[in-house]
């Protein structure tokens, strides 16, 4: 009897392109600034995007315009988390003290505040009609394309 093997990465499609925005907005802010600027109709996802069971969450917000066959994710690459600090301070009633965790979606990319997600099928997608848009969007600092391939976790970005 003859034994096969299946590659589950034979399956992992990177039709799609990741563009990176630096920004100081909140997620909101900069989906209504992207909903207006591009016309898109971004809307929050009811759940955010997890990982390591709850340790860090990022939010999402996701338009499927089934018109052109094209799938817009706004997700936010940087999660800050207030946690109980671990130390001893030798007494038994001591004050407990918080610690803010920072923790990233694409570890690679610390100083990158949002990615812009977008799944194509039929790629005849203009990236450079959208990154100049995107400049001239005041509020954003700058944005630029990233290559999927050179992502080490590029498993994070599959919602």
């Amino acid at each position: 009897m003859a034994l096969h093997k299946l590659q589950v990465d034979d399956f992992y499609d990177d039709s799609y392109k990741l563009i990176a925005i630096h920004c100081r907005l909140e997620d909101y802010r900069l989906a209504y600034l992207l909903n207006k600027h591009l016309e898109l109709r971004l809307e929050r996802k009811e759940q955010d995007v997890d990982f390591k069971y709850l340790e860090s969450s990022y939010s999402i917000f996701e338009w499927d315009n089934e018109t052109e066959y094209v799938l817009w994710n706004l997700i936010s690459n940087v999660c800050k988390k207030e946690e109980d600090s671990l130390h001893s301070s030798g007494t038994l009633f001591g004050d407990n003290e918080k610690v803010l965790k920072t923790f990233y979606l694409i570890s690679e990319f610390k100083k990158v505040d949002f990615f812009l997600k977008i799944s194509e099928e039929s790629h005849n997608f203009d990236e450079k009609s959208i990154l100049n848009a995107l400049k001239r969007i005041p509020q954003i600092i700058t944005s630029y394309t990233v290559d999927p391939l050179k992502i080490k976790s590029k498993d994070h970005l599959i919602f």
